[in-house]
């Protein structure tokens, strides 16, 4: 590798798949995802000297492009207001059957209440706040494995573990957001 990491094609070739892999799994959009990860490498790029090495590269570049995600679902939203023709109701005819109400393959689900959507934002926040808590180690594999989607024989080469290691970093991991989850959002006792 060279000194430059970002400069250098193999490592710059299994971070961009792994980039667009998360993006994707966010995003549920190909093109959006390869979209946020040009920006995100772009950006990495042009702040490489603010970089303060407190973290990874890799984890540094991923936080930008976690960013990069969310400003793609904010211009979605802002997209998605839509104007009622009142004269052109043919487009929403296909929506509806004969007796005028939802045709059964269109009908819309169910929106959540404020309180569930607040509830659902909250618990995310709760279960960020215990994955930081893990070590860094068992943080590090256990987003790599559920949140990346990587293999564990992916996680063993690039973190130079042991596939046991690994599971057991996984199982601590598991149990220690559990245990937390329990007593932040569940109310269990300790």
């Amino acid at each position: 590798m060279s000194q430059d990491p970002l400069r250098d094609p193999e490592f710059l070739t299994g971070l961009r798949r792994d980039m667009v892999r998360f993006a994707e799994l966010q995003l549920r959009d190909r093109a959006q995802a390869e979209d946020a990860v040009q920006e995100a490498l772009a950006a990495a790029l042009q702040g490489q000297s603010g970089f303060a090495s407190r973290a990874s590269l890799r984890t540094w570049v991923l936080a930008i492009l976690k960013h990069k995600i969310v400003d793609t679902l904010r211009r979605r939203v802002r997209d998605r207001a839509v104007a009622v023709d009142g004269e052109n109701d043919a487009d929403l005819n296909a929506y509806f059957d004969r007796r005028e109400h939802w045709a059964e393959d269109t009908r819309p689900a169910d929106w959540p209440t404020p309180e569930q959507a607040t509830e659902n934002k909250r618990f995310w926040e709760v279960f960020e706040a215990c994955l930081y808590r893990l070590p860094e180690a068992a943080a590090r594999i256990f987003t790599m494995r559920e949140v990346l989607g990587f293999e564990t024989d992916e996680i063993c080469a690039t973190l130079a573990i042991t596939a046991n290691n690994c599971w057991v970093q996984l199982h601590r991991a598991r149990l220690a957001l559990r245990a937390c989850l329990g007593a932040n959002w569940f109310g269990e006792t300790p």
